[in-house]
């Protein structure tokens, strides 16, 4: 696949927002606003999570002043390495921690809360220009995005093995498949291959667990608005991205029904509705992880974290364009945090 980021080296980010944030913040001292506090927060991982957790940045900086906070996305598998590295206070995640994340993590001795925060619904878009393709099944996506259709650049290049395949919505076009989406890095990458490609490929394709689920020619990018730039700038264009970064391009981008013909799901469009009911079937949870070292050994750690599950900073993530956890996921976030449970909890429910 193709590579687009169009961002410098992460950590070099990091270290400059810190830098110029403490500047503006008069170097940080203990002069500042809320409880005095000061100090810096790493945050870093996906880049689905990023706009929450950079809204909460705002607010909490806006009463504490004399705290830095640098909030990068350059993925949840990057942000999961620096985090096991001890690198970052906080982890963004658009997918549960993994068994060899938390096995590094142990490896170097980093104990961790893991916090569920929002709901979201992958976006399978096109163009808003493309008006020819309306929904599609799992076994769609599978015929034009999956390991078998390496090399198809048409849409209709698909068309046999969709057949062969029985994917409801064939035949497809004869139009240019410009394919823009996540990287391997992303987990937004991690979770459109488990919960729409890997069944097909593993149970109906007879391919290995190991993979891969995903056809590598591709322009990918780590970036979302890389990949809403690319699916806009062609018109018969296809990717995914989170549920925010496509309702917050829907003049440029067009976001496809998805159906699961196999487990009875018609075509339904993503909304906050269908995603927070799972109607939709493409919905997954979001995750911050805190490093319980920067809890018993950093204030402004656990004040930031407190804000952001406050009423507040549950509210950031409908601002920014995610959908709320229901009250009782809330309410369970909040208790995992008070208690101060280690591992991964709520993913495991």
């Amino acid at each position: 696949m193709t590579r687009v980021t169009g961002k410098p080296p992460r950590l070099l980010l990091l270290v400059l927002t810190l830098a110029l944030v403490a500047a503006a913040c008069g170097g940080g001292d203990d002069s500042g606003g809320g409880d005095g506090l000061s100090g810096e927060i790493l945050v870093s991982g996906s880049s689905t999570v990023e706009p929450i957790s950079s809204l909460n940045a705002e607010k909490f900086q806006s009463e504490n002043p004399g705290v830095s906070i640098a909030v990068d996305g350059p993925g949840t598998s990057d942000g999961f390495e620096l985090f096991c590295n001890g690198e970052t206070d906080i982890s963004d995640a658009s997918r549960p921690i993994e068994e060899e994340e938390i096995a590094a993590c142990e490896e170097n001795g980093v104990e961790f809360v893991e916090l569920k925060v929002a709901i979201d619904g992958l976006s399978v878009i096109t163009s808003a220009d493309n008006s020819e393709v309306e929904c599609v099944d799992f076994l769609d996506l599978y015929a034009l995005l999956g390991p078998e259709s390496e090399g198809f650049s048409n849409w209709s290049d698909a068309n046999d093995l969709a057949e062969e395949i029985g994917a409801p919505n064939a035949p497809y076009p004869d139009a240019p498949l410009e394919v823009t989406a996540p990287g391997e890095e992303s987990g937004t990458f991690d979770s459109f291959a488990e919960i729409v490609l890997e069944d097909i490929a593993v149970d109906e394709r007879k391919q290995s667990e190991d993979g891969p689920f995903v056809r590598a020619d591709y322009t990918a990018s780590a970036n979302d608005n890389v990949i809403i730039e690319g699916i806009s700038g062609s018109p018969t264009s296809l990717g995914w991205v989170g549920y925010a970064f496509y309702q917050n391009n829907s003049e440029t981008v067009n976001a496809l029904q998805v159906s699961h013909e196999s487990e009875d799901v018609s075509c339904t469009t993503p909304d906050p509705d269908t995603i927070s009911s799972g109607e939709y079937p493409i919905a997954r949870d979001l995750f911050i992880y805190v490093k319980k070292e920067s809890i018993d050994n950093k204030p402004e750690v656990e004040a930031f974290v407190d804000l952001y599950l406050s009423d507040d900073g549950f509210t950031s993530v409908g601002e920014v364009g995610y959908v709320d956890l229901a009250d009782e996921d809330k309410q369970a976030t909040v208790d995992n945090w008070e208690a101060g449970e280690l591992g991964p909890i709520l993913s495991q429910e």
